[in-house]
Parts: C-alpha cells; structure tokens; sequence
C-alpha cells in the first residue's frame, strides 16, 4: 500500500528508531523504580530524553518535559491542570478535538469560558482577531501549531507578540512538530504538547508536554512515582508530580532516536515536504474536479475535495481500487471544517512523510486522474 496519511500516524520510522526499540523490549526493568544498575541506566536514558526534548524545542529544563501516553493527554493536563473557576480561555477554529473538547468540559463542569476565535477573509488566522477576544480574566490562549487539516501553521510569535504578557499560550505541537521550527523560550510559549508518532518519528504512545517556569499544572493522575513514597500526596516537584504510574521506556527510547534525526534531518525534510505536496496541488489545480483547500506546506498536508465524489467515498476508492492510504472525514476538527465550509462532509487528506518521494504523489495523481 502506499502510505499517504502521516498526518494520523507515521509509517515510515529510521531503523535507530525501530531498533531502539527492540532493544528496549528486551528489557524489562523499571526506569527509576529501583536502586539496581539496570534501572538507573534505564533512568538515565529516560533523563537524557527529558534533557533533549528540552534542547531541541528551547524549553525550560529536564524537570519541565513531561512523558505522557498521547499529546491528547499532554493537552488535557495543560488545560484541565491549568484553568479553574471563573477563567476564560481563547482557542481558534483550527484546533483539533483535543484541545475543543476539554475546553468544553471545563465549561460544563468548572465553570470557564471560552471564545473561538474564527478565519480571517483571507483563510488564515489573524493575531489581531485572537487579541480581540481576550478579557480581563483570560487565563490561557490555545493556538496549534499547524493545522491537522490544511497543513496551514500560524506565526506562533505573531499571535504571543498580540495577546497581553499575562495570558499563557499554549502550542498544539502535534502537526508542526518536527516539521517545522518550535522554540518556545523565543517563541514564549508556556505550553508545547508534543506527538512522538508523527513528525518526531517515534512510535505511538510516546509524546509530551513541556511547560514554562509561569505555570504550575495540577496532576490528572495520581499513584506511585519511585519518589517520596511516605507521602500520600503527589510530590510537589516537577516531572514527578504528573507522572503517576510506570513509564513507558520503549516509547522513550524511540522519541529520543526520533529527536535525533529531527535534528540531523529536519531542513532537508522540509525541503522534500515543500516539494511532494507543492508538486500535488499543482497537478491537482490543473486538472479540475479537485478543489484544493491547502498551499505547499512543510508538514506534507494536501487537502481536497472532488466536486461529486464525497470525501470519505473517495478515500474508499483511493484504498480499495488503488491501495493507497488517505483519511477522509472531519479529522477530529469540526470548527476547522465549519470555517472552511466542508462541514460536514470533510475534505480528503494526503498527508507525506519527508522519507516518501515524488513517485508516491504521481501515483495518487494518477489514481485521481482516473477516478
């Protein structure tokens, strides 16, 4: 099959990545959880993966880069760990239900508020139109880092520069990270959720959060951390505190030897991304039939829809008369959808990895060519 939605799910892993984590499943210590050598080596990789994740994305230190099982999760302990009673809270209409439906829980449950900040004329997001919406008690603004629809990724530092020093700004890193350039210190962001199975090439169930020395979140999660074990409250030091339970060291040691290749390879992924998705929106805007809802973009997203064919159809075609593997659908963002005005049918999404080349967006051209 060829592979065209990244976008969910990297398929392409390097093989440090794949073997990395193999050697992990032949280990079954617990990193931290023990006095032995076995576990303090395994601690220390752990520790070194903090620090590099510190380093590749300008962070606030080991201590503040958080493991989580998904950056769902990392989202959900940014905002539920975050926002209390009587705070407001601005998001975009790009975001991904990730970030849509805790906001909305908390609005159900504790009481905040939020506002959605909509596209500009020209389909973008306006910094200007996100400052508007801030009020006295906005507590935290949510921007992602690139659209999971588009591929469109917003001037993170733009939108930080509009919005008043005191709100926090949170980056949905899931689509932009490892594709894109995401330094928070000089970017001043406060939260970067992170996604290890997409752009970073790790495997699934390994993601993060890393956080700013502003905020303080509360855990979501509560149990055995290895550390102060007299104490039946969480402690109270970071990473610690939002790290109940046994971490996943496989999935560790497959996002440290995926920040190694995003940072050997990330530019000459760009390039390639800039390349395969520029040459498809080309080849589909000189065909006809195809509305093209993206512009070339280094996350590798190509968005359309066909003028008859319904999107989630036309992913069935592409997949059992082709073998090629695309989403079709609403992509977990209905707003992003409404904004666009494909709601709610959805559009159809190829989305590259920088290990693919142009012979799989001549296939898909060809296969929509013929459809």
């Amino acid at each position: 099959m060829i592979y065209l939605d990244n976008a969910a799910s990297g398929y392409f892993k390097p093989a440090s990545v794949q073997n990395a984590v193999l050697a992990a499943m032949r280990i079954s210590a617990n990193p931290g959880r023990s006095g032995h050598r076995l576990s303090v080596a395994l601690a220390e990789r752990v520790l070194a993966c903090r620090e590099l994740l510190s380093e590749v994305f300008d962070g606030y230190g080991y201590e503040r880069a958080v493991f989580t099982r998904s950056c769902t999760e990392a989202l959900n302990i940014a905002l539920l760990g975050t926002l209390k009673a009587g705070d407001h809270a601005v998001c975009t209409c790009l975001e991904h239900n990730s970030v849509l439906r805790p906001l909305e829980h908390l609005k159900r449950t504790a009481g905040i508020e939020y506002d959605v900040a909509p596209l500009s004329e020209d389909g973008k997001l306006s910094p200007e139109t996100v400052a508007a919406l801030v009020k006295e008690n906005t507590r935290i603004c949510c921007i992602t880092s690139a659209s999971n629809v588009t591929g469109y990724a917003p001037d993170i530092v733009a939108f930080r520069n509009a919005l008043p020093e005191r709100v926090l700004l949170l980056v949905d890193g899931a689509q932009g990270a490892g594709h894109i350039p995401i330094r928070m210190k000089e970017m001043g962001i406060d939260f970067l959720a992170l996604a290890g199975h997409k752009g970073l090439h790790a495997m699934q169930g390994a993601a993060a959060l890393l956080f700013s020395e502003r905020v303080e979140p509360e855990p979501l999660l509560f149990g055995g951390t290895g550390s102060e074990s007299f104490n039946l409250d969480m402690p109270a030091f970071y990473p610690d505190r939002l790290e109940a339970g046994t971490l996943s060291y496989p999935a560790i040691a497959s996002l440290f030897e995926g920040l190694l290749t995003v940072k050997a390879q990330r530019r000459e992924g760009e390039k390639t991304l800039l390349r395969l998705t520029s040459s498809l929106i080309g080849s589909l805007s000189a065909m006809g039939r195809y509305r093209i809802f993206s512009e070339p973009n280094a996350c590798g997203i190509v968005a359309f829809a066909h003028d008859m064919v319904p999107s989630e159809e036309l992913a069935g075609i592409l997949s059992d008369r082709f073998d090629i593997a695309v989403r079709g659908g609403l992509h977990c963002a209905p707003l992003a959808h409404k904004a666009l005005g494909t709601f709610p049918e959805g559009l159809v999404r190829a989305s590259f990895s920088p290990f693919q080349s142009m012979r799989d967006a001549n296939a898909l051209y060809a296969a929509l060519k013929k459809i």
